[in-house]
């Protein structure tokens, strides 16, 4: 197709859930408005006391919320769009409205593979050197790392969106999936798209995987700190710790690994949804889930911060 001699898209049309029927439409609209509800609370609730609880002080529950407002912009920017077009005949967004998508989930995206990598690093300073804990991983050195996942998911952002954004598109306009994902858009693109596709999946490369090695290198040196010198019950607790954190990266990592690191002949609506909405919903929500749940400080200070409000309200009253 010869660019000249066609038609400028100006708008994309998300296929999503289109073709299914009304009833799964509705039971669909029902599960994930639950589910993103629940993500949006839980991980609210994990900023609030992670920010204002003194107890949770310390570089673990710093970087935990972070991973929590990076989830809950992360969900925002795909899911409220999904449930409106889940309920309307109208599923077109605009070309602008595509792109500004698109690049808060990468910026998210990305943010969030090298915080999962910082977390890890933290987990290590902190069993394995215990000692100089608190001055390696200072409250100055926490901001920063956080303020470099921020920033590396801005600036990464930007080469992605050119990188995909960067022919013009006179193609078919439907979007095989709920939201406008990268592979997907540069497929429908014309001229060369091999080029496109080629770069994003070398930024992937460079962005999950060396994330990727700082998490295994971590894990490795506490697994071979813990098994040389602490006590069964040691060993127990320790792992306990970084069990949360690991299911975390599973998770995110693998669903991120199939959409950005599998060649596009691999790919396809059946496919790209379930992972999809694996990564853009079910590991936000799983996130605040996993971490409450195996971490006894993170109940504790739940239960303060509910029996506060309910303080607060009967003094209200």
């Amino acid at each position: 197709v010869d660019p000249r001699n066609s038609s400028t898209v100006t708008e994309f049309i998300l296929v999503g859930f289109e073709q299914s029927s009304p009833s799964t439409r509705a039971l669909l609209f029902a599960l994930f408005l639950t589910l993103y509800s629940l993500a949006m609370a839980m991980n609210g609730l994990i900023i609030f006391i992670t920010w204002t609880d003194p107890r949770l002080n310390s570089p673990m529950y710093f970087f935990l919320g972070h991973l929590s407002f990076l989830d809950v912009c992360f969900i925002t920017t795909t899911i409220p769009q999904m449930l409106i077009h889940l309920v309307v005949k109208n599923h077109t967004v605009s070309f602008v409205s595509c792109m500004i998508q698109m690049y808060l989930v990468f910026c998210a995206g990305v943010a969030e593979c090298i915080l999962l990598a910082f977390m890890a690093y933290d987990r290590y300073v902190a069993i394995c050197h215990p000692l100089s804990y608190a001055q390696i991983m200072s409250r100055q050195v926490c901001v920063r790392l956080v303020g470099a996942a921020w920033f590396f998911g801005l600036i990464n952002g930007i080469l992605l969106e050119y990188m995909s954004f960067r022919n013009p598109f006179c193609k078919d306009n439907h979007i095989e999936n709920f939201f406008c994902e990268a592979p997907i858009v540069i497929a429908l693109s014309c001229g060369d798209s091999q080029f496109s596709m080629t770069v994003i999946f070398a930024d992937a490369i460079v962005v999950l995987l060396s994330p990727m090695a700082l998490i295994v290198t971590s894990y490795a040196r506490i697994l071979a700190s813990i098994l040389g010198r602490a006590s069964s019950s040691g060993r127990g607790k320790t792992f306990s710790t970084c069990a949360s954190h690991l299911t975390v990266v599973v998770f995110f990592y693998t669903s991120a690994m199939f959409s950005y690191m599998n060649p596009r002949s691999t790919h396809g609506p059946d496919k790209d949804k379930p992972f999809s909405l694996l990564y853009t919903i079910i590991t936000p929500m799983c996130n605040p889930i996993i971490y409450s749940f195996r971490n006894k400080e993170m109940k504790g200070a739940m239960v303060r911060a509910l029996w506060r409000t309910s303080q607060a309200q009967a003094e209200s009253v």
